[in-house]
């Protein structure tokens, strides 16, 4: 029944994921020009504003989690104004509820804080034998999100205290079975139609527009005929692919690298095993721990006795329900796949050998070690390639800070001209026309960063031809530029759009042919409903649109049926305009008990979603929330897009 409303919402999340994904707190910026980074104040909360800076920072850190998580992700979804416009609505909702969760005094208690972190897949598998957390992983887990342990605890803190302020309508929200079924029954009713269709292209070519009637639409609409200022420029992007390129590593280098790494580089050893587990987790009591270590005893006495039993030992005993099935079976792993416990255990064994058993979180395992995969040794020349990217990396990486540096004050001392930077860096001189102040679309890379746009359209720039300063337009990448030629917005001559304004003439003109014939029908039918030659009737619903315009099935849906037939006209714009026949109601499929649980549980989720968004709305309006900068829009006529070589 929901199968619809399910499709629906996966196409929306591939444009507004950032809006609805958990908040994290923003990395500091790597970079050189961290005084700059501020920028222009993008969005205000309150007193409190947010700059561009900050807004990039968002963004990034957002779209590198989002392409670690989802690898296959269009990486244009991530540059697209629509995906930054979301990050800066993200951050503003961040804000909005952390300002509440403050004025509110909401906070968050050390016993609280300790739970949400015991509860964390990720912190409970560094958890030793004894049950102690491994700090030396946990750090270096925490690292890698560029906090330290108690920049980390703060941050989930602060996260627990900024839930609780939409906890009390999420958490309080709900819909009685008996209003959600009156409801789905009316969102899901059907109706019989037929629906004849002026479509305004068939009435183009009874329309001959005069030279007069031309020149007369392009006077009175100069707005459509504007072009946008635009740029050409060249540009220059300094990044670890580009510093790589200068590095050569030596022969010696290569071999002495590979003898020291080569039982590395050829990869981990793998273990197979199978287990029997008895479920009891940490926070089990006592007694309840005790009696799984006791049943776990008397299956390790079985198994030991007759060892190849053990596949048939797991099949029924096993409270593993994903390795059951498979006799136990966990299939290859390496270390750091298991829980440290079960790894330490596992990798201790021999081939064949049945364990001790072993405590973990989960509980109780007998482990059978059923196979081991030793890495085969690769040879130099095997590894030669990949030896020389790591090494070309690591030296990229120790070299960068360096070589920005120099890229930063080389296009600022020598501001006419990118080449000397380009030719003393082996750089290459990039270049693009058609640059308009605002990410247009199609546009990728630098020239989708909003940062960048506003140096080249600086004053500076344009008007002295100088260089951009180094603009930080990603992690570990700089980007300068320099404009070439700069044209003015201006109104297009009608010499330039003339095809233009003949189409435009012509489709408004058919559009309105095509609506004078469709209303002069609904009038003629509605007094003679019989008289009506409309095409076969099709049975439309919400979720079930038959291929019909959008506002064709709502017209359908919505029409009056107090008398039928019912006859509804709907505008299509520049499409032209439908007549709809409403010819019978076809009630909603009652559906079984399981099924319409179902379905009041989704209408109660619309429902508290619906009470959450407007209670998001009254805070902003509380703490005076407000977005500086306009958000993307579909523009009625294309605008230049930026070429690049």
């Amino acid at each position: 029944m929901f199968d619809f409303v399910r499709k629906h919402t996966k196409i929306m999340m591939a444009v507004m994921f950032l809006l609805i994904i958990p908040s994290f707190v923003l990395f500091g910026i790597d970079g050189y020009n961290q005084s700059r980074d501020a920028g222009g104040v993008v969005a205000r909360v309150g007193s409190h504003d947010i700059t561009q800076g900050e807004w990039d920072a968002m963004h990034r850190s957002e779209s590198d989690r989002l392409r670690a998580s989802m690898p296959n992700l269009d990486a244009k979804l991530l540059d697209s104004p629509a995906a930054r416009y979301a990050s800066l609505e993200r951050l503003v909702r961040d804000r909005v509820l952390a300002q509440a969760a403050d004025e509110f005094k909401l906070t968050t208690s050390d016993a609280r804080l300790a739970r949400s972190l015991q509860e964390n897949p990720s912190i409970a598998s560094l958890r030793q034998a004894d049950g102690k957390l491994d700090m030396e992983r946990y750090r270096q887990l925490v690292a890698g999100q560029g906090l330290s342990p108690e920049g980390f605890e703060a941050r989930v803190r602060q996260d627990l205290s900024v839930r609780q302020v939409e906890a009390g309508v999420a958490g309080t929200g709900f819909a009685a079975a008996s209003v959600a079924d009156v409801a789905l029954n009316a969102f899901f009713e059907k109706r019989e139609v037929q629906i004849a269709s002026f479509n305004a292209a068939d009435f183009a070519a009874k329309v001959n527009p005069t030279d007069s009637e031309l020149d007369a639409f392009y006077k009175a609409n100069q707005a459509l005929f504007q072009s946008a200022e635009h740029v050409s420029v060249e540009y220059l992007v300094l990044d670890l692919d580009s510093v790589k390129k200068s590095i050569v590593i030596s022969d010696a280098d290569l071999k002495s690298y590979y003898e020291q790494n080569a039982e590395r580089l050829s990869g981990k050893e793998e273990r197979r095993a199978s287990h029997i587990l008895v479920n009891a987790p940490k926070d089990a009591p006592a007694a309840d721990r005790q009696t799984a270590k006791a049943r776990a005893d008397e299956l390790l006495k079985a198994v030991r006795q007759s060892p190849d039993s053990f596949a048939e030992m797991a099949k029924q005993n096993s409270q593993d329900t994903g390795s059951a099935t498979n006799g136990g079976d966990l299939d290859f792993f390496t270390r750091g796949a298991m829980v440290k416990p079960f790894e330490d255990a596992a990798f201790a064994m021999k081939k064949g050998d049945i364990s001790e058993v072993v405590e973990s979180d989960f509980g109780y395992h007998i482990i059978k070690l059923t196979d081991v995969k030793k890495p085969v040794q690769r040879s130099f020349e095997e590894l030669r390639a990949r030896i020389e990217a790591d090494l070309k990396t690591q030296q990229a990486q120790s070299r960068f800070a360096e070589t920005a540096e120099a890229f930063t004050n080389g296009v600022y001392e020598q501001s006419d001209s990118l080449k000397p930077v380009a030719d003393k860096l082996q750089l290459e001189v990039k270049t693009a026309t058609n640059v308009v102040r605002q990410p247009a679309t199609g546009a990728t890379g630098v020239l989708a960063n909003a940062k960048f746009l506003a140096a080249i359209f600086n004053t500076d720039s344009i008007e002295k031809k100088r260089n951009t300063e180094a603009i930080e337009t990603a992690p570990n990448q700089l980007t300068a530029g320099h404009v070439t030629q700069y044209t003015p917005a201006r109104t297009l001559p009608f010499t330039e759009v003339s095809q233009f304004v003949r189409d435009r003439v012509v489709a408004t003109r058919a559009a309105e042919l095509a609506k004078k014939e469709g209303m002069e029908k609904l009038l003629a039918w509605k007094a003679s409903p019989a008289a009506a030659l409309m095409p076969a009737p099709v049975v439309v619903s919400r979720d079930k649109a038959q291929n019909i315009p959008q506002q064709v099935l709502t017209a359908a849906l919505r029409a009056d049926v107090a008398a039928l037939p019912a006859f509804v006209g709907v505008e299509l714009g520049a499409n032209g305009y439908s007549v709809v026949r409403v010819n019978k109601i076809v009630p909603r499929v009652v559906p079984n008990d399981e099924a319409a649980k179902q379905d009041r549980l989704q209408y109660a989720q619309w429902w508290i979603e619906a009470e959450n968004q407007a209670y998001y709305e009254l805070l902003k309006e509380r703490f005076k929330a407000q977005i500086m900068t306009s958000s993307p829009a579909l523009n009625s006529i294309d605008l230049p897009v930026a070429a690049q070589n």
